[in-house]
């Protein structure tokens, strides 16, 4: 298949954020929006669940939220991209999106996801949240961290976007770690929303390659 297009340049992009959890990431975007942070507007959030802090959180921001639940059925991907559609978004978010999501070719490219390790360290289906703070710390990592990239069909195997390393410490715990870790998440991620609307960026194979290095592999000159 080949290499994905990049969208068009969204100076302020529209996000649709997908989220199925206590929603800590989404605030941290709504937060950066708001004071002036992050220049983006949140056009939707999809929740997996209606019973979760982060719809609470969208609801007092006052931002549009649709339920689409998870259920044995093949039609849980198009569900979801129903509603993110809904919003006309210029990328879609993944902020502590639980699910694996068959990305359509329309959108490929579009979807970012933010996984709390410096992959391939760390991912893979059932690694989230704490349990990958607890791999890290049994396997004796000195350094973790967080992981932008691009959302594929498959778990964590997307092309990475940025990353950004924090230490791990003898007396670590997974709470400990994990709050090291989101701090980091909580300048990451708005930063690659940053690039990737901004432009002037490829994806060649596991690749993304920004400014000049994009321009000369499109034969361009600096």
């Amino acid at each position: 298949m080949p290499d994905p297009t990049p969208p068009a340049r969204a100076a302020r992009p529209n996000l649709a954020v997908c989220i199925s959890g206590s929603g800590t990431t989404l605030q941290n975007l709504i937060d950066r929006i708001a004071d002036g942070r992050l220049d983006a507007d949140i056009v939707a959030v999809v929740s997996s669940r209606g019973d979760v802090g982060g719809v609470d959180r969208a609801r007092r921001a006052g931002l549009p939220v649709v339920i689409v639940e998870r259920k044995p059925t093949e039609s849980f991907s198009d569900r979801v991209f129903a509603a993110i559609r809904s919003g006309q978004p210029d990328l879609v978010v993944l902020a502590g999106w639980l699910h694996l999501l068959r990305v359509p070719p329309d959108f490929r490219a579009r979807v970012l996801n933010i996984h709390p390790s410096l992959l391939p360290a760390f991912g893979g289906k059932g690694m989230y949240g704490r349990h990958v703070h607890e791999a890290a710390l049994a396997y004796g990592a000195k350094i973790s961290g967080c992981t932008v990239h691009f959302a594929d069909d498959s778990y964590d195997t997307g092309p990475v976007i940025a990353q950004r390393a924090v230490p791990v410490y003898d007396d670590d715990t997974p709470e400990s770690l994990a709050a090291r870790v989101f701090e980091a998440e909580c300048e990451a991620y708005p930063e690659a929303i940053r690039l990737i609307a901004g432009g002037g960026w490829r994806v060649e194979g596991r690749r993304v390659r920004f400014g000049h290095a994009a321009d000369h592999s499109r034969g361009g000159r600096d």
